[in-house]
């Protein structure tokens, strides 16, 4: 599946900006977390977006699987804008994992993992087939499957939402910042586990990261932003050898410090 985005525009109010106003009347004002940008995120590759905090990474991410909708431009999907009646067949081809995982504290882990596939019918046979195969592919402890988010460590929980992620088999994977809460030691640990898995499966995957070694590892292309636009994209040698300017020059030398 590819994914595009065509001139997307996406504003935020500001704080103090009244709330329910009606057309005519003066609006507040708005700040841009993504400003029409145009970007496509190839089907079976790894396409980190990078940059610093506030620089609107998150913001296409939520746009992608349509949790916000844009104010300007399309959200394209295989080349056809994605329609309100398409969102939710198409959330459940794309796995999404968040910071801290998300995952729901009054399960295990084992029924975070599997609770859409539950919720769609699945059969118990296929069920556990499927459990078992992604804990070999993520290396989660089996016993970790029978304890509550609460009971596991933080590489644990992130493990687990990766399962939960790829339970559905989607075709694309969506990470906000998936190592950003580990301690350094498991962040090096899962970031090769990641790698292997984005090269054994193939799918088309975009991962937010502000960890400029992280991009280069993982991705197949990286996409550097500031304050809600592109400064520049390409392969991670592409951009250290010819920077487009000098912000992407400074940042890029983050990754030795």
């Amino acid at each position: 599946m590819e994914l595009r985005l065509d001139g997307v525009t996406k504003r935020y109010a500001q704080e103090g900006q009244t709330k329910g106003q009606t057309k005519g009347e003066t609006e507040g004002p708005t700040n841009a977390a993504v400003g029409d940008v145009t970007l496509a995120f190839p089907s079976g590759k790894t396409t980190a977006l990078l940059g610093p905090s506030g620089s609107g990474k998150s913001t296409i991410l939520r746009l992608l699987i349509a949790l916000v909708a844009p104010d300007a431009g399309v959200v394209r999907v295989d080349g056809r804008p994605l329609a309100p009646n398409e969102v939710q067949p198409f959330r459940q081809r794309v796995g999404y994992v968040i910071q801290d995982g998300g995952l729901f504290p009054h399960l295990t882990a084992a029924e975070n993992v599997t609770l859409m596939a539950r919720h769609l019918g699945w059969d118990k046979a296929r069920i556990a087939a499927r459990l078992d195969e992604l804990t070999a592919l993520t290396r989660v402890p089996a016993d970790g499957l029978a304890r509550h988010p609460r009971a596991l460590s933080g590489g644990q929980a992130q493990r687990v939402a990766i399962m939960r992620a790829l339970f559905l088999d989607p075709e694309v994977l969506l990470m906000d910042e998936p190592l950003g809460a580990l301690d350094p030691l498991v962040r090096a640990e899962l970031r090769d586990d990641l790698r292997a898995i984005f090269r054994r499966l193939s799918k088309t995957v975009v991962v937010v990261t502000h960890d400029v070694a992280e991009a280069e590892y993982l991705a197949d292309l990286v996409v550097l932003m500031r304050d809600g636009k592109v400064m520049q994209q390409g392969a991670f040698a592409e951009l250290v050898a010819a920077p487009a300017d000098p912000f992407v020059s400074a940042f890029l030398k983050t990754r030795a410090a």
